[in-house]
Order: structure tokens, then sequence, then C-alpha cells
């Protein structure tokens, strides 16, 4: 059997939760890595993890907001790894906040990492893509696209704008080997919901549940993320194209036991 080629991939906001997760996920099945984010300290610790076991991994400061920040490292990235073959938008932000007690800073932050980001990146990476006629474009959504919550008003708007540019991105690539993939997750526990204020989190919890999005309080592993996002890039173009992959938590089974 031939061996398989290295495929290079580039994690945002990979300095902890699922996009530390996936880049390690990624650097088992033999990827040779780019991992951004803007806390640097913390994206050096997963880089030497993933080299501890083996990966070709390449640690460098990014700060998806900034168009120039985003060409610095991509740049950095093909010159220390080669052409891109998967992009992981994976960087996020949730201020969780009401509407009319946010700022003007918190708002424009949640949309420009959640949204804004995420379509910068694909513009920087897919002219390479398109010209060798290969490559996924992943973008980490939420289910509060679906089912948006109280004290998530920017978020929500954001990640729901991101299921239109995913859907809009794979109507322009449709034929060209270049696939664009949503995947919506469902309550994960990271540090991402350390973002919200420990303080209101009690009040948070009460809206939603009084606005019925909140079922239950299990959530999943970002590592069940992680491989389930991998197992989705891992399928041959030529075999199929994923558009939507939804990540929810299991383990319920012992509430139905008699």
């Amino acid at each position: 059997m031939a061996e398989r080629a290295t495929r290079t991939a580039i994690v945002t906001g990979a300095s902890a939760g699922i996009g530390a997760d996936t880049a390690r996920e990624l650097g088992r099945l033999g990827y040779a890595l780019a991992l951004g984010a803007r806390r640097a300290a913390r994206l050096d610790e997963v880089a030497k993890q993933i080299e501890k076991e083996g990966g070709r991994v390449l640690a460098h400061p990014l700060d998806v907001r900034d168009p120039a920040s985003i060409d610095a490292f991509c740049a950095a990235a093909e010159h220390a790894l080669g052409p891109i073959d998967l992009l992981i938008n994976n960087a996020g932000e949730n201020r969780a906040n009401l509407i009319h007690e946010a700022t003007v800073e918190e708002l424009r932050s949640d949309v420009e990492i959640n949204l804004l980001g995420a379509i910068l990146m694909t513009r920087r990476v897919l002219p390479a893509m398109l010209a060798r006629g290969r490559g996924d474009v992943v973008f980490i959504g939420s289910d509060s696209a679906k089912h948006p919550r109280p004290y998530q008003g920017a978020y929500a708007a954001a990640k729901h704008g991101l299921e239109a540019f995913a859907r809009v991105l794979q109507m322009e690539t449709e034929g060209t080997g270049v696939r664009s993939i949503l995947v919506r997750v469902g309550p994960t526990g990271s540090e991402f919901g350390n973002q919200m204020p420990k303080a209101k989190i009690p009040a948070i919890l009460e809206s939603w549940k009084y606005w019925g999005v909140l079922r239950h309080l299990h959530w999943m592993p970002g590592t069940s993320v992680a491989r389930a996002l991998a197992r989705v890039v891992e399928i041959p173009v030529e075999e199929s194209y994923p558009t939507i992959l939804e990540i929810q938590p299991g383990g319920r089974a012992k509430e139905r036991a008699p």
C-alpha cells in the first residue's frame, strides 16, 4: 500500500480548548501543523507537546482580526511547511453580556474574531488551494447559530453569519476540489467557557433555561470534537463532500435507565 502523503494544516486559536485538542489529534495522524494564536507562550506549550510525539509543527503568533498578522502567519507557514491543505478556522471568543450592557469593544471583538477572522483567513489561503485543485476549509461553528441565547447577542450573530459564509464558500468552490465544512459544536467543556463572567453564570443559565435553550448541563470534552473533525477531513474528496457536521454531548443514557 502506498504511504499516505503528508498534509499540511493550519489551526487558528490553537493555544487551548478545541483548537489545541484538534492540533494534537491532527499531529497524531501525521499532519504537518502551523498553529496560530495570540497567546504565544501557551501556543508554544501545545507545539512542544506535539513535537514530543514526533509531530512536525510551527507555532507562530496570529491575530485573526489583523490582515497583516494573517499574512505574516500564512507566509511563515508556507515557507516552513509548504502549501496549505487544510485550514481549521477555530479562533473564537464569547464575552457573554447583555446587549445594552456590553461595551462597543466587546461587541466588535466578538464579531471580528468569530466571523471576520475566519473570512480573512479563508481569503488568504483559498487562491492557492484553488490553483492546486484541492483543500479543506473548516469552520468551527456553534449550535448558538441555530438556537441563539441571551447574553450571546454578538456571538450568536457572528456564528450565524459564519454558517452563511461557509455555505457561500461551498457554492463558489463546487467542483474545484476545495471543500467547505461547517462543524456545529454543542456544549463543550474547555477554557472557552471560562470567558463568561463567573458572577453572571447563574443568571445566564437561568435565562437559557427560561427560553428553552438549556435542556441539560451535560458537556463533551474538546477531544471528542477534535476526533470527529479529524475523521471528517480524512474522507477523500473523491468519495464525498461533507458540508455540515453537528456534534452534541453524549453519555446521557443513564438518565433513561429504569
